[in-house]
Protein backbone atom coordinates (compact mmCIF):
# COMPACT_ATOMS: atom_id res chain seq x y z
CA UNK A 1 0.00 0.00 0.00
CA UNK A 2 1.98 2.39 -1.17
CA UNK A 3 -0.14 4.69 -1.97
CA UNK A 4 -1.71 5.01 1.40
CA UNK A 5 1.74 5.84 2.89
CA UNK A 6 1.97 8.90 -0.21
CA UNK A 7 -0.81 10.17 0.92
CA UNK A 8 0.08 10.16 4.48
CA UNK A 9 3.45 11.65 3.78
CA UNK A 10 1.60 14.21 1.85
CA UNK A 11 -0.65 14.85 5.18
CA UNK A 12 2.07 15.48 7.19
CA UNK A 13 4.34 17.84 5.23
CA UNK A 14 0.77 19.90 4.78
CA UNK A 15 0.71 19.78 8.63
CA UNK A 16 4.13 20.44 9.42
CA UNK A 17 3.87 23.52 7.02
CA UNK A 18 1.01 25.15 8.88
CA UNK A 19 3.99 25.34 11.49
CA UNK A 20 6.12 27.30 10.29
CA UNK A 21 3.56 29.99 9.31
CA UNK A 22 4.28 33.21 11.02
CA UNK A 23 1.52 35.11 12.67
CA UNK A 24 0.80 38.49 10.92
CA UNK A 25 1.15 41.49 12.13
CA UNK A 26 -1.95 44.16 11.01
CA UNK A 27 -1.87 47.83 12.20
CA UNK A 28 -4.96 48.28 14.49
CA UNK A 29 -6.28 50.73 12.61
CA UNK A 30 -6.66 48.30 9.37
CA UNK A 31 -10.23 47.28 9.66
CA UNK A 32 -11.48 50.49 10.18
CA UNK A 33 -9.95 52.17 7.18
CA UNK A 34 -11.26 49.25 5.19
CA UNK A 35 -14.96 49.64 6.83
CA UNK A 36 -15.09 53.35 5.79
CA UNK A 37 -13.37 52.65 2.34
CA UNK A 38 -16.49 49.75 1.51
CA UNK A 39 -18.88 51.88 3.10
CA UNK A 40 -18.37 55.59 2.55
CA UNK A 41 -20.87 56.66 0.02
CA UNK A 42 -19.06 58.20 -3.15
CA UNK A 43 -20.89 61.19 -4.62
CA UNK A 44 -21.60 60.25 -8.31
CA UNK A 45 -20.56 63.15 -10.66
CA UNK A 46 -22.73 63.10 -14.04
CA UNK A 47 -20.56 63.16 -16.77
CA UNK A 48 -23.02 65.31 -19.18
CA UNK A 49 -24.01 68.00 -16.61
CA UNK A 50 -20.67 68.71 -15.04
CA UNK A 51 -19.43 71.23 -17.68
CA UNK A 52 -22.62 73.32 -16.46
CA UNK A 53 -21.19 74.25 -12.91
CA UNK A 54 -23.23 76.72 -10.74
CA UNK A 55 -20.85 80.19 -11.83
CA UNK A 56 -21.33 79.19 -16.07
CA UNK A 57 -24.84 79.04 -15.06
CA UNK A 58 -24.63 82.51 -13.63
CA UNK A 59 -22.73 84.00 -16.14
CA UNK A 60 -24.94 82.53 -18.80
CA UNK A 61 -28.18 84.03 -16.96
CA UNK A 62 -26.25 87.55 -16.38
CA UNK A 63 -25.83 87.50 -20.07
CA UNK A 64 -29.05 86.34 -20.56
CA UNK A 65 -30.39 89.18 -18.59
CA UNK A 66 -28.10 91.90 -20.14
CA UNK A 67 -29.34 90.69 -23.94
CA UNK A 68 -33.13 91.22 -23.08
CA UNK A 69 -32.38 94.38 -21.59
CA UNK A 70 -30.32 95.70 -24.80
CA UNK A 71 -33.38 94.60 -27.17
CA UNK A 72 -36.14 95.83 -25.02
CA UNK A 73 -34.45 98.82 -25.62
CA UNK A 74 -33.88 98.71 -28.49
CA UNK A 75 -37.43 98.05 -29.79
CA UNK A 76 -39.04 100.37 -31.38
CA UNK A 77 -42.97 100.12 -31.79
CA UNK A 78 -43.30 101.74 -34.70
CA UNK A 79 -40.35 100.12 -36.61
CA UNK A 80 -41.70 96.61 -35.48
CA UNK A 81 -44.88 97.66 -36.87
CA UNK A 82 -43.48 98.76 -40.36
CA UNK A 83 -41.48 95.61 -40.34
CA UNK A 84 -44.58 93.09 -39.46
CA UNK A 85 -46.70 94.84 -42.34
CA UNK A 86 -43.39 94.21 -44.74
CA UNK A 87 -42.93 90.95 -43.77
CA UNK A 88 -46.67 90.20 -44.16
CA UNK A 89 -47.06 91.78 -47.60
CA UNK A 90 -43.74 89.97 -48.92
CA UNK A 91 -45.21 86.20 -48.12
CA UNK A 92 -49.16 87.61 -49.22
CA UNK A 93 -50.06 86.76 -45.63
CA UNK A 94 -51.52 90.76 -45.18
CA UNK A 95 -54.80 90.93 -44.97
CA UNK A 96 -54.96 94.68 -46.97
CA UNK A 97 -57.53 95.19 -50.13
CA UNK A 98 -55.42 96.44 -52.44
CA UNK A 99 -53.47 93.46 -53.32
CA UNK A 100 -56.43 90.96 -53.60
CA UNK A 101 -57.83 89.97 -56.75
CA UNK A 102 -61.28 89.13 -55.43
CA UNK A 103 -62.65 92.33 -54.58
Amino acid sequence: MEINKNIEDKVKDTLSAVDTIEAVKVSPFFKDKTMQKLFTEKEEVPLIGTWFSPKLQLATLVCFIVLNILAFTQLDDNKYDEDISEFAETYGLSSGSDTSLFN
